[in-house]
């Protein structure tokens, strides 16, 4: 350990001790002043610390809050804040963070890339501290042998980046969005287009490296099967702070094709969604077809609601030919018209290019951008077919999007199959398996300030997902955990959090897996430090051994 490390930790036991023993007041907000008032002290006189640590007082401290909020509607001046923002360099950084921060009776939000759906990963409305991950970066591949070590604060693009400098046959199934961070998206799942080859993201994890609520540095090994189990797709924020993981890499062909193929509702597009629900999950493995509903301005005079229509486009990647592919969709969906013209050919990482909504003529090099190009306010929710959805039940949805809130919204329907299929809901936490058509992201953004505009906009995707009841999954209606909703239930914000109450959310999210999460919790983290408003809870209620 060098002695940059070491001060870092003696510097904050120091102020742990010191402000812990300097109040025992009832009142928080006094005993936050109190916290902030010593690190700020501390920090100005240590040039080091200052570049890890970042109280309220620091000029740098709104510009490094704000860099990875992929959400606006946590930016605004009622948000909650982080009393301080702890970017480590070091695992003895992290370390000395978890135990003055349990000292401290503070919340620990661990950020990678800021995606959480609700903010959880810096947003809290009790005392807490920020461990953001951002320098904590690096990615080491290792082609021969089809592994890398990921360090948590990476992101999907930069990953994607790197398996692409080693090898040009070889990929990962994790997200379409290259700025999500892998600390996040691999410990709830993980999905993409090469999901129905070979599953999940978290699937493809062989080995792990975590701190505690001890503060001790663990692999897989040394945290056992159990906890090593939960974190690959039980959420990793509820047991400690990943830093790495090992992942196995999957093959893909030196040529795949890809296409995007749009079709609005006046061609018949209703009886298209309706039919891609009978045949996108019994599809070939090595074909992902997706759609994506939105509304545009309509060309078609015929329109009765004037100038808007709705589209629904087939986007895909096929790991093979543009030989190969089309009679595959000949055969089973011949209805989408699929041409040779409407295909691409080219290598994997520039099909990830390509669906990750970049030109053609970017390098691939833009995947190693952390930020977006726009950030917006938006509310997710999230859904799991089963049953083919009639046609029906597509035509009634368009006119929730012919309503002003729609402008900017978004169905996005995943397919499942192929691999998915194959592998038992108890193989990981991540439950949704056999028997599912396919996952649907109900996603609205807006552009406009305002908790009114906020509200409405809100209101107006919680009716979509009121009125898809009836054709989705149900006891339980199932969710995708990485689509954080806390719509669907929340923790208590103070205290104890009983199995009965967390189960209105976690079963779900995890099904059946739910009751093996919370026997794990309870082994490693009893008293329920590691927490949120939708963290697995222990068995014992807080204070109490």
């Amino acid at each position: 350990m060098n002695s940059i490390s070491w001060y870092f930790i003696v510097l904050l036991f120091s102020l742990s001790l010191t402000c812990s023993s300097a109040s025992t007041l009832d009142d928080d907000t006094n005993n936050n002043e109190n916290l902030v008032e010593c690190l700020y002290q501390y920090s100005n006189n240590s040039t080091s610390t200052s570049k890890l640590v970042y109280t309220k007082s620091n000029s740098s401290y709104s510009s490094v809050l704000q860099f990875s909020i992929q959400n606006l509607r946590f930016e605004t001046n009622t948000t909650s804040k982080p009393l301080v923002i702890v970017t480590p360099s070091e695992i003895s950084q992290i370390q000395a963070t978890i135990i003055c921060s349990k000292r401290h009776g503070m919340q620990i939000r661990t950020r990678s890339g800021g995606h959480d759906y609700e903010g959880l990963s810096y947003v809290s409305e009790v005392p807490f501290v920020i461990i953001d991950l951002i320098n904590l970066s690096e990615i080491h591949v290792d082609a021969d042998n089809r592994t890398a070590w990921v360090q948590a604060g990476a992101t999907i693009g930069q990953l994607y980046y790197a398996i692409s400098q080693k090898s040009k046959t070889l990929g990962f199934p994790a997200a379409v969005c290259s700025t999500v961070g892998v600390g996040g998206q691999f410990s709830g799942g993980g999905y993409g287009f090469l999901m129905r080859k070979y599953g999940l993201a978290a699937d493809n994890i062989i080995d792990a490296h975590i701190i505690d609520v001890n503060g001790r540095l663990l692999d897989r090994e040394a945290m056992g099967e159990d906890l090593f189990w939960a974190i690959r797709g039980g959420g990793g924020a509820s047991f400690g702070v990943i830093i790495s993981w090992k992942i196995q890499l999957v093959t893909v062909p030196s040529t795949v094709t890809v296409f995007r193929v749009a079709r609005t509702r006046e061609q018949n597009a209703t009886e298209l969604v309706h039919k891609w629900h009978l045949v996108a999950n019994k599809l070939d493995d090595n074909l992902t077809i997706r759609i994506i509903l939105q509304r545009l301005n309509s060309s078609s005079s015929s329109n009765k609601q004037g100038s808007l229509t709705v589209q629904a486009t087939f986007e895909s990647m096929f790991l093979g030919t543009v030989e190969e592919l089309i009679p595959l969709v000949q055969e089973r969906f011949p209805e989408l018209g699929l041409l040779k013209q409407d295909c691409s050919e080219m290598s994997w990482i520039q099909s990830v290019l390509y669906l990750g909504g970049f030109s053609s003529n970017e390098s691939p090099q833009v995947l190693l951008n952390r930020t977006q190009s726009s950030v917006f306010y938006f509310k997710g929710k999230s859904d799991y077919v089963t049953v083919p959805i009639p046609e029906s039940g597509v035509e009634g949805l368009w006119p929730l999007f012919y309503e002003d809130e729609a402008q900017y919204a978004l169905m996005i329907f995943n397919p499942y199959g192929g691999r998915m299929d194959e592998i038992p809901e108890s193989e990981i936490p991540f439950p949704h398996r056999a028997g599912n058509i396919c996952k649907i992201q109900h996603i609205v953004y807006w552009v406009e300030e305002g908790d009114d505009v906020a509200e409405r906009h809100m209101n107006w995707i919680r009716r979509v997902y009121s009125y898809m009841e009836p054709f989705v999954s149900k006891s339980p209606r199932a969710a995708y955990v990485n689509y954080r909703d806390l719509d669907i239930g929340v923790n208590n914000k103070n205290g104890y959090t009983s199995y009965k109450k967390a189960s209105v959310w976690g079963l779900k999210y995890f099904k059946n897996n739910f009751n093996r999460l919370v026997h794990v919790k309870t082994k490693v983290d009893p008293l329920n430090f590691f927490r949120n408003e939708q963290s697995i809870p222990s068995l014992l209620p807080l204070g109490r051994k």
